[in-house]
């Protein structure tokens, strides 16, 4: 389940990076915000046990 979560973070930070490069800054700073997210989620997940 990590694994595929932190592929998930991954692939969302190459998605934003592409946005970005695109001129799609707006969308890329929102999408980019995602990537945290999972990570606290994650560690929430991890420790509540």
């Amino acid at each position: 389940m990590n694994c595929i979560m932190l592929l998930v973070v991954v692939s969302i930070i190459i998605v934003s990076n592409v946005l970005f490069l695109q001129g799609n800054k707006i969308d890329a700073i929102f999408i980019a915000f995602w990537a945290p997210t999972i990570l606290g989620f994650m560690n929430y997940l991890k420790y509540k046990k």
